[in-house]
């Protein structure tokens, strides 16, 4: 396993992480996407700690909680501290019928983080996240309440996941002004078949120290190739009752023929393929993979062992490029005489 550090903090993840939301079994939603018990969880957390996996992500969301309950039981079970595991979790998404058990208000955070923690069996959150960003709330009145947990000791980094570029900018003006603690990472959607975050998300994390994490990279098990032709008789999965993240089968599929020529060539799968691709990408700092049995955790975790070579990476960039929106094209067309000699 190879490892990064997570933006401007001292903590060093591994280049994968171990998704949890496949654990606990919830209604709605999470009926299609987890049911995996106590049981099923620790053969899997075991299995990714032992490849040297180092941090596991879950959502107070999940299951309605019952991810970070699994979660929770399974590093009581193999007695994993934080040395061994650094444990992610996440805050916004509704946890209960009241006004107040959703957003992103002072209220709502603080209550989350007491309640994730009480789940989890743990002292601190490694790193407390936002799931997404509450148009309703100013991001000042979030900030200092996420400020106020590290102060605590009961939050350890703060990140956000499905920022904007625009929405990166503005936290790091006020926490740089107000001196609070500053984000560590982006949790966004990237792959093969989303490559949106190229054009603004990803250079404006780097020039401001954010780390990139990944979630979703196999675009919800379409890259894996089992919902193309060419497939029947292999066992789909949840998409094929929930097209999330959604996919336009026209345009993605003939991502998935060029990915199956290169598993050929590297004797390899196609999905273990479109994770090397991602894991190539320089601006990425960890991907996060899930799975709901030994098999399908195997082969993710095989991909950090195989390396693209540069032609099919560049065949993987052809057949997946979407188009460049405006102002991009001007500006590439404008740097033509500028970076020439670089």
């Amino acid at each position: 396993m190879l490892y990064s550090t997570l933006g401007r903090t001292g903590l060093r993840v591994s280049r994968l992480s171990l998704g949890a939301m496949t654990f606990g079994a919830g209604g709605g939603i999470w009926g299609e996407i987890a049911g995996l018990d106590r049981a099923q969880a620790r053969y899997l957390v075991a299995a990714a700690v032992d490849q040297g996996v180092n941090l596991i992500d879950s959502a107070d969301a999940y299951s309605q909680g019952q991810s970070e309950v699994v979660v929770g039981q399974v590093l009581s079970d193999l007695k994993l501290d934080e040395s061994r595991l650094l444990v992610a979790t996440k805050v916004r998404l509704r946890t209960g019928p009241g006004q107040n058990d959703v957003g992103l208000g002072r209220s709502h955070i603080v209550r989350s983080a007491e309640t994730s923690l009480a789940r989890l069996g743990r002292d601190h959150i490694d790193l407390f996240q936002l799931h997404d960003r509450d148009a309703l709330v100013p991001i000042e009145e979030t900030l200092r309440a996420l400020d106020d947990l590290v102060t605590q000791g009961k939050v350890r980094h703060i990140g956000v996941c499905n920022f904007s570029a625009a929405d990166i900018e503005r936290v790091q003006g006020f926490t740089a002004r107000s001196h609070r603690t500053g984000i560590a990472s982006n949790q966004v959607y990237y792959s093969l078949a989303a490559r949106d975050i190229e054009h603004e998300i990803a250079p404006v994390a780097k020039a401001n120290g954010v780390a990139l994490l990944v979630w979703s990279p196999l675009s919800g098990g379409y890259l894996s190739g089992k919902y193309t032709a060419g497939n029947e008789g292999v066992e789909a999965g949840r998409r094929t009752n929930l097209n999330f993240p959604p996919i336009d089968p026209a345009r993605v599929d003939p991502i998935v023929v060029e990915l199956r020529e290169v598993a050929r060539e590297v004797d390899s799968t196609t999905a273990q393929v479109a994770l090397a691709w991602v894991l190539g990408r320089d601006e990425v700092t960890s991907v996060s993979i899930g799975a709901r049995s030994s098999q399908q955790l195997s082969d993710n975790l095989g991909a950090m062992q195989l390396v693209l070579s540069s032609p099919q990476r560049e065949q993987l960039d052809r057949v997946s490029q979407t188009s460049v929106p405006y102002p991009y094209w001007m500006q590439k067309f404008h740097d033509k005489d500028r970076l020439v000699n670089i």
